[in-house]
């Protein structure tokens, strides 16, 4: 038995095989640009079902990595703080010093002295409001404007400001306002007005010299926390930065491409499209019954 070949067969034969090597051109075309194996999830289910996995384990990372970096912007503005704060005591310390020797200071040098302390009170004070981000950095997760009040109140809610910097971890970011400075009639600004409050009535201030050295402790200890702490986060961005390698080592494997053997594959499938055009268009040549139907 014979089979007749038409040329309707032909054509539809000759177009089958065009798509396919279209199909098969476009993919190849996808591959190059996007630089990815998988373009769909058809390519590859279960590759893709691995892509997916690593991409939210990326995302996760990535996530720890911001939050690595936030937290370490608040331990910076803390640690800026407290030198400063530590600075800003050492005055104080050096100008009760001078008061305690009341007998050899005149009148205007006291002046002098009270009008210096008061400065410093409200530069303390000015420290200890110290806000990263519209969020104070001694007042744990309180939204008041302000960790200390004019009248020397404490805002802080008792709460501590947490980073997660890694599945497992999470990192204190933050200080507490009342430990460092102390609040009410027992603070460090209320310290310095009772300083300058024994020099205005002549009271030997020298006893108070006890009462900053216990609060420049609390300032020392606070800060060597707070370098404790900082180290732990570099410590941290470094293992995230290499997990963050491993992830996309992992991801390339899954979906990266031999860009080199894709482009001559493309290169091949360009020639072969080509040359499957040139010799379809000369095989079906038109006839008179194709232009009068």
């Amino acid at each position: 038995m014979f089979t007749r070949v038409t040329s309707l067969s032909m054509t539809r034969s000759a177009q089958y095989n065009l798509q396919n090597g279209l199909a098969a051109l476009s993919k190849l075309q996808v591959k190059a640009t996007s630089k990815n194996a998988i373009t769909v999830p058809s390519d590859d289910p279960a590759g893709t079902g691995k892509a997916l996995q690593v991409a939210s384990q990326q995302a996760a990372t990535t996530q720890y990595g911001r939050n690595i970096d936030d937290g370490a912007s608040w331990l910076t503005t803390i640690d800026t703080t407290l030198s400063s704060t530590s600075d800003l005591m050492r005055q104080v310390r050096d100008l009760t010093v001078q008061g305690a020797n009341d007998g050899s200071l005149s009148t205007s040098a006291k002046a002098s002295i009270v009008t210096s302390l008061q400065s410093l009170r409200d530069e303390l004070l000015k420290q200890a409001n110290t806000s990263y981000q519209g969020r104070n950095v001694f007042a744990g997760n309180s939204d008041a404007g302000a960790a200390f009040n004019p009248d020397l109140s404490y805002n802080g809610d008792g709460s501590t400001v947490q980073r997660r910097v890694d599945a497992n971890t999470t990192v204190r970011v933050d200080a507490d306002g009342s430990a460092i400075y102390g609040t009410g009639a027992t603070s460090v600004f209320a310290l310095v007005d009772n300083i300058v409050s024994d020099l205005q009535n002549g009271t030997n201030v020298g006893p108070r010299l006890t009462e900053i050295d216990q609060r420049m402790s609390a300032i020392t200890a606070q800060q060597a926390t707070i370098g404790t702490t900082e180290t732990q986060l570099d410590r941290a961005k470094v293992t995230n930065q290499n997990s963050a390698l491993d992830l996309e080592t992992q991801r390339s494997s899954i979906q990266g491409i031999d860009l080199a053997s894709v482009i001559l594959d493309l290169q091949s499938q360009q020639t072969t499209y080509q040359a499957s055009l040139a010799l379809t268009a000369k095989v079906l040549q038109p006839t008179l019954m194709d232009f009068l139907r």
